[in-house]
């Protein structure tokens, strides 16, 4: 085979650089050859496992050699990965993947993002990048407008909620005087991205204070008005509080409210974590359990989860969007140019990055082609079907509800009325169904600990998955329990 034929570059793409470009034909081709191998991805997809994984050892051997003096066809290439590599992963968009916080792009989000890619922006600032950094505004206004931030607020698409935390509590530092000494405090059923992203701006690990959650799993008020009086009689610096807009473990929502009270009395900025439930806020249900998140000096969210998007589509919100730029907006001489729209905004300003890519346009892309409308019964769908199996787990015999379902986390164990099993057998017995379900079913579903009480959990995102899929699955739980309860209980 010639060089060329091989890859695909023909006449145009002779000799130097060239060598590394492709021929119209054969680049519509390529991109005609993914597309069906994503819409044959999607339409099988329910027929499929919602997990697949593999042993380092195996995969070495498939995958670990020298790359390739001379290329192969394009085609094949593209093809392998999307049989051998792709698929060797949890499959996070399946109907029945309800394990951590699942996501389902739409079709029209993906197309976007390798529409972005092509186009090979650099949102970094309005001289690089005019229309989409145009567009991220009309986004960020979107979402202000939902959330019901007032005129003034904005922000960023970020990666995901652990840069929009980092990015927020680096605001917050600056927004004080810096001491050795800061404290930042949250809930002890925070997200491991929120302690992280304390650690990244410098507070000491010892002075993050996890403070004790309630029955419902929300942080107590009393105990964070305590730990903060502490701190202060003790000459620490508390500096910000971090609250919970749905939990990662069993979507509670902490007191906001009460928590912009206690923040703005104390003078103490306040971060809330909406990652997983922030767009919710678009339901009618959603807004009243969601009161008070408004009142937040900046608000972390992630559109590829509750807003069916692709990865990454992250968001942060503040409240006074000044105090991003104040915090981020480093002159560079190599920038300098930048002065042509200097009176516009540039997103290198309001974060970490410099380098950033498109995100705003998936989101757009999507909502101009279904609408609101659509968005928000797809929201409502998962609330809707966590609240059937909420009440399925309740009437069964044999599961116990382990939490308030108020968004679309459902958690139970495996606890029979009518036996009196110890802690330590219920755990075996819940470990076995998980691993059950792992390995034996079509479903996927994880685990957390509730105040140390080993549970089962379903989180239910996916706009296609169906009350087929969650019942099945539950009664796949009930099966396997009633054979661990068997063998376990006696």
């Amino acid at each position: 085979m010639k060089k060329e034929e091989r890859l695909g570059t023909g006449a145009f793409g002779q000799g130097g650089s060239h060598d590394l470009q492709m021929e119209r034909d054969q680049m519509l081709h390529l991109a005609n050859v993914t597309a069906q191998l994503l819409v044959d991805r999607i339409e099988n997809l329910p027929r499929e496992r919602a997990w697949e994984g593999d042993f380092k050892e195996t995969l070495e051997e498939q995958f670990m050699q020298p790359p390739p003096e001379d290329g192969r066809p394009a085609a094949e290439v593209l093809t392998r990965a999307a049989r051998q590599v792709l698929p060797i992963a949890a499959r996070i968009d399946h109907p029945r993947f309800f394990g951590f916080v699942p996501s389902s792009p739409t079709w029209p989000g993906v197309l976007a993002d390798f529409l972005a890619s092509g186009y090979h922006v650099n949102q970094c600032t309005w001289l690089t990048s005019s229309g989409p950094s145009q567009l991220e505004l009309v986004v960020i206004d979107w979402i202000r407008r939902w959330i019901g931030y007032p005129k003034g607020a904005g922000g960023l698409l970020t990666s995901g909620g652990s840069v929009a935390a980092i990015t927020a509590l680096v605001a917050a530092r600056e927004a004080t005087i810096y001491t050795s000494h800061q404290t930042v405090y949250m809930s002890d059923q925070t997200h491991s991205a929120q302690i992280r992203a304390a650690r990244v701006i410098g507070i000491r690990p010892a002075n993050i204070r996890l403070v004790a959650s309630d029955g419902r799993f929300r942080l107590d008020m009393e105990a964070l008005a305590r730990a903060v009086a502490r701190d202060r009689v003790s000459g620490l610096n508390p500096i910000a509080v971090c609250a919970n807009a749905g939990t990662g473990s069993t979507g509670a929502i902490d007191p906001l409210g009460e928590m912009a009270d206690f923040c703005e009395a104390e003078d103490l900025w306040l971060h809330v974590d909406a990652t997983y439930g922030g767009f919710a806020v678009l339901t009618e249900r959603g807004r009243r359990l969601l009161d008070g998140m408004e009142r937040a000096d900046s608000i972390g969210l992630d559109a590829h989860k509750w807003f069916f998007q692709p990865y990454e589509a992250g968001c942060l919100m503040v409240k006074d969007v000044t105090r991003l730029e104040r915090t981020f907006g480093i002159s560079h001489d190599m920038l300098q140019d930048t002065i042509w729209g200097s009176r516009h905004p540039n997103f290198s300003d309001r974060g970490p990055q410099i380098s950033r890519s498109v995100r705003a346009l998936k989101i757009w892309v999507s909502v101009q082609t279904f609408g609101m409308r659509a968005f928000r019964k797809a929201i409502s769908n998962g609330m809707e079907l966590a609240a059937q199996a909420a009440a399925y787990v309740q009437d069964s015999p044999i599961l116990e509800i382990l939490n308030p379902v108020l968004l679309g986390i459902v958690c139970f164990r495996v606890n029979p009325g009518d036996t009196s099993l110890d802690a330590s057998t219920l755990r075996e017995i819940n470990q076995h169904v998980l691993a059950n379900i792992f390995w034996k079913e079509d479903a996927f579903m994880s685990s957390t600990l509730l105040h140390g009480i080993f549970s089962l959990r379903l989180c239910i995102l996916n706009y296609a998955t169906t009350w087929d899929d969650v019942r099945e699955t539950l009664e796949a739980v009930e099966r396997y329990g009633q054979e661990a309860v068997d063998r376990y209980g006696g």
